[in-house]
């Protein structure tokens, strides 16, 4: 090893010195002699090349982090990553509807409530459980029946009940999971969204995406593995934090790419006027020589992280601008998405991106939806909202299927919790609100392994509880890995001491719904 540097006071030498007795220091000083190799072999892996092609005997899916490990220590100490067995799916597209949707207007069906329209909400129901502080000072708790009709498709006792507002949804009954009994921990929205896109309440945890990007890795060279998109929808706006698609303590190649409306899809993409790309790429070779330099002095795989960005952001320079261009899609697939597919931005427009993206191999593609939180009328704001995603959720799971990317790609649509069976403020049979509700609502998910055409899960009566077949978050996450070939329990990385997973120290497989 060698000797710290000295600095010109004592607590900084002190600080160096300590610096450099890092577990990564050591081990990497230990196999300097081998360190060429490897290191080839994991910028190889960052750049998206395949490591296996530079190191004979490692298997084609493990990373470079199987081989050196997640925090430096050598293989036989690393933590698994995968695929562990034979995955059913190969990709994600996950969409987020941000702000809450109403289970009992979308997919919850509750026929028999329209007798008790305006009734309180039994106590024995209700059954103590914690309200928010924006209806805890209601007097009253008053049941609000759905204002829309539902109607049954698949004709068996397994189909599935939509309402009105969804139906284009109704033509993809026959591939959805509607999963009726998910709950949660969260009651507020900042909450809510961390525990679903990262498995706690906590902030700072690596995405589901980036736990998926670190396990599985990238097939595609040109196009980061996590791609975000933003649809704003209408009424009442939730935060949506970057953090969001955040890679916590994973390595920062893993974090999610936002594409955004507009000119530029990714924000500084572009070269300014004067520098060509023969510029850019001896930029970019002279930066590189650079943060090798750092890298054999600290050791700091984020410098390499660095090196793979750099070296990405060039190539999607290239790639984006292709993916982004819709003028080689046919009329009739542009029609099947519907008029907003031509504004950039739209959630019709987004989806028609998934799509693309799923056909260019990238891992995990998550679509946010804004505007979901209707505590007040909800009736005509969740009628909008419904109106903005049903054609194009439609069209992007009929698209997938007719190009035979369904069976590999994993749908998920869902939003952070459910909404209450009672009324927020005043009640009216075409007008009233829905307070936040943690105990239940509906999730559906779509190929990738999953069965199609069912319902799965119970609500009582009121869409309060659940009554038949829960199914928490934790399981939620550890059933979508279990398709993607990675077993939660061994998806983990060492940070801060401790061993992380994306499903903490719980989650269980949902057996009924596979395929």
């Amino acid at each position: 090893m060698s000797k710290p540097k000295i600095s010109a006071t004592p607590a900084d030498g002190l600080e160096e010195y300590l610096l450099n007795l890092t577990r990564r220091r050591f081990f990497g000083s230990v196999a300097n002699t081998f360190a060429a190799g490897f290191g080839g072999a994991a910028l190889a892996q960052l750049l998206g090349r395949n490591a296996s092609a530079a190191l004979p005997g490692l298997s084609p899916g493990l990373s470079q982090r199987a081989v050196l490990g997640a925090d430096g220590l050598p293989a036989a100490a690393a933590p698994e990553v995968g695929p562990h067995f034979a995955p059913k799916a190969k990709r994600v597209i996950y969409m987020h509807m941000e702000g809450a949707p109403s289970q009992l207007d979308l997919y919850d069906y509750k026929p028999e409530l329209v007798q008790r329209f305006n009734e309180d909400l039994p106590d024995s129901v209700r059954n103590g459980q914690r309200i928010t502080g924006m209806t805890s000072g209601q007097a009253r708790f008053p049941v609000a029946p759905t204002k829309f009709r539902f109607d049954r498709f698949e004709n068996n006792e397994d189909g599935l009940w939509l309402s009105e507002v969804l139906p284009h949804t109704g033509k993809i009954a026959k591939d959805m999971c509607l999963i009726n009994s998910m709950h949660t921990q969260a009651i507020n929205h900042e909450p809510g969204i961390t525990f679903f896109q990262t498995g706690t309440e906590q902030p700072g945890r690596p995405s589901f995406g980036s736990w998926m990007s670190y396990g599985l890795g990238s097939m595609n060279n040109n196009l980061p593995s996590f791609v975000v998109m933003i649809t704003q929808g209408v009424g009442n706006m939730q935060a949506l934090s970057a953090r969001f698609w955040g890679s916590g303590f994973l390595p920062s190649e893993h974090q999610g790419c936002r594409l955004r409306s507009g000119r530029d899809a990714v924000l500084y993409l572009r070269d300014p006027e004067g520098v060509t790309r023969e510029d850019r790429r001896e930029m970019l070779d002279l930066v590189g020589q650079l943060n090798e330099e750092e890298f054999a002095e600290s050791l700091d795989p984020e410098v390499r992280a660095r090196i793979a960005q750099h070296e990405m952001a060039y190539r999607m320079q290239m790639s984006v601008p292709e993916l982004t261009d819709f003028s080689d899609e046919d009329p009739a697939t542009l029609e099947m998405y519907g008029p907003d597919v031509h504004t950039p931005g739209s959630f019709a427009a987004n989806c028609l991106l998934a799509r693309r993206l799923a056909e260019r191999d990238v891992r995990f593609i998550q679509l946010y939806m804004r505007g979901w939180d209707q505590h007040g009328n909800l009736p005509g704001e969740l009628g909008a909202q419904a109106k903005a995603v049903d054609q194009a959720q439609s069209a992007l799971v009929q698209d997938l299927k007719r190009r035979g990317l369904l069976d590999e790609t994993l749908v998920l649509w869902a939003g952070e919790f459910g909404r209450t069976v009672y009324s927020q403020g005043q009640l009216a049979r075409d007008n009233y609100g829905r307070d936040h509700h943690p105990r239940c609502f509906s999730v559906w998910v779509a190929g990738g392994g999953f069965k199609g055409g069912i319902t799965y899960g119970k609500t009582d009566e009121y869409s309060y509880n659940i009554v038949e077949n829960p199914v928490e978050v934790h399981d939620l996450h550890a059933t979508m890995l279990h398709l993607l070939g990675l077993n939660h329990e061994k998806l983990v990385y060492r940070a801060q001491g401790r061993d992380y997973r994306l499903t903490d120290v719980k989650g269980r497989i949902v057996r009924d719904i596979l395929a």
